[in-house]
C-alpha cells in the first residue's frame, strides 16, 4: 500500500455530482456533535471524512501545512501547522476526538499523541493492512506483524508498514483503551490517487477482450473509501476502541471473477474476460493491479469481522465501480493522467498466449 497525500478531482463539483457520496445524517435525537479535530484531511481519505462528519453535524477543525488543496473547505477552521516539530497550534485546545490521517513517521504520531492526551478523549488513528508480516494464508487482527530493522529510521518509502506498526504503538502508549486503531485495506474509490481500482472500471467501459490475471478463483479485497469515512466517523460517536481491519467489498471471500463481473455491470459494459496464468503474465512483464503474487494472496484474505461486527458496511461493488468511473471522467485530465491502459500491450499477450495453446 502506498501513502495517501492528495486528493483528486474538484471537489464542488464531485459533490455536486453525488460521486463523494455526502449523506446528510444530522445528529441523532440527544445526541451532542462531536469536536472532531482531523490531522491531514485534505488528500484522498480526509475529504470524504470530513464531509461525513460535517453531515453528521459534528465540528470539524482541520490541521496541515496548508500547501494541499488549501481551499477545499472554506468554512471549517483549519488550523496550519507541520507534523515535522510544528504543532504549535494544537496546544491547549480541547477536542473530543482526533483522526490522524496523515501519521507515517513514529516521531511525528509520537509529538501529536503526547501533546494531544491531555485534551482530547479519543485518538482515531489511520494504519494500514501492511502491517502484516507476509507468508500468510489469511489474516485478523491478531496477526503476526512486521519487525522494524531499523526502528529510528524514517524512511517512509522503504520502511511504509514497520513504521505503521511503531505509530501504532505509540498511540497505545499514549492514549491506551481511548485508542481506536484502523488498519485499511486497498481503498477505492472516486478520487483515488493510485488508481489500483480505478484501473478496472476505466478498462472494463473501453470493452472488448480483457486480459486479467488468474486463477478466476484468486481473492481480492478493497473498501470504498466512503465506507471507510462512515465506520470512521461510527467509532468516533460510539466509542469504538481497539484495532479493526476495515477490508471489503463484503464480509466473505470475493473471487476475481466475480469482483470483474461486478465491475462490469456497474459500467455497463459488455466487455469479456480471458484469465490468463500469472508466470506467463511474469514472463511477458505484465503486472495488474489488484492482484497478489502466488504466496501473497493471503493479503487478499484479511478479516474484517471485528469491525463488522461494531457496524462496518460494504458498498456494492458495481456501485464503487459507476462511481468511480463517473468520477474519472468528469475529473481534469492533469489529475487523471498517472492512469496507463495499454491496449495494443495486452492483445499481444493475448495472441501470445492463445498461440501458446
Amino acid at each position: 500500500m502506498t501513502t495517501r497525500r492528495r486528493f483528486l478531482g474538484q471537489s464542488a463539483g464531485l459533490l455536486a455530482a453525488g460521486y463523494l457520496g455526502a449523506p446528510q445524517l444530522g445528529m441523532p435525537a440527544g445526541r451532542a456533535p462531536l469536536r472532531v479535530l482531523i490531522l491531514g484531511g485534505t488528500g484522498f481519505i480526509g475529504p470524504h471524512m470530513v464531509r461525513r462528519a460535517l453531515a453528521g453535524g459534528h465540528k470539524v477543525t482541520l490541521f496541515n501545512r496548508g500547501r494541499s488543496n488549501a481551499d477545499l473547505f472554506p468554512n471549517v477552521e483549519t488550523l496550519t501547522g507541520d507534523r515535522d516539530g510544528k504543532l504549535d497550534a494544537l496546544r491547549n485546545r480541547p477536542w473530543d476526538v482526533v483522526i490522524d490521517n496523515s501519521g507515517y513517521v513514529p516521531r511525528h504520531v509520537r509529538d501529536s499523541v503526547q501533546l494531544l492526551a491531555p485534551n482530547v478523549t479519543r485518538y482515531v488513528f489511520v494504519s494500514t493492512g501492511s502491517v502484516y508480516a507476509a507468508g500468510h494464508e489469511r489474516y485478523d487482527e491478531d496477526s503476526p506483524l512486521l519487525k522494524a530493522p531499523e526502528p529510528a529510521s524514517e524512511e517512509v518509502n522503504k520502511y511504509y508498514g514497520e513504521l505503521k506498526v511503531l505509530c501504532e504503538q505509540a498511540v497505545r502508549e499514549g492514549f491506551g483503551d481511548r485508542s481506536t486503531i484502523l488498519r485499511l485495506h486497498i481503498v477505492a474509490g472516486p478520487g483515488d490517487p493510485t488508481h489500483r481500482f480505478t484501473y478496472w472500471p476505466v478498462r472494463i467501459d473501453k470493452g472488448g477482450e480483457v486480459l486479467a490475471a488468474g486463477p478466476k478463483d484468486n481473492p481480492v479485497q478493497h473498501i470504498d473509501v466512503r465506507d471507510l469515512a462512515k465506520f470512521a466517523l461510527l467509532c468516533c460517536e460510539q466509542g469504538h476502541s481497539g484495532t479493526y481491519n476495515v477490508a471489503g467489498p463484503a464480509a466473505g471471500t470475493t473471487t476475481m471473477a466475480t469482483y470483474l463481473e461486478q465491475i462490469r455491470a456497474g459500467v455497463k459494459s459488455s466487455a469479456t474476460f480471458t484469465f490468463v496464468d500469472q508466470p506467463f503474465l511474469a514472463e511477458q512483464k505484465v503486472r495488474f493491479p489488484m492482484v497478489m503474487p502466488p504466496a501473497a494472496t493471503g493479503l487478499m484474505r484479511v478479516s474484517a469481522a471485528r469491525a463488522v461486527a461494531k457496524g462496518l458496511t460494504f458498498t456494492p461493488i458495481r456501485e464503487t465501480a459507476a462511481d468511480t468511473l463517473a468520477w474519472f471522467k468528469s475529473a481534469p485530465a492533469s489529475e487523471t493522467e498517472g492512469l496507463k491502459i495499454d491496449l495494443e500491450r495486452d492483445a499481444r499477450v493475448l495472441a501470445a498466449w492463445k498461440a501458446k495453446g
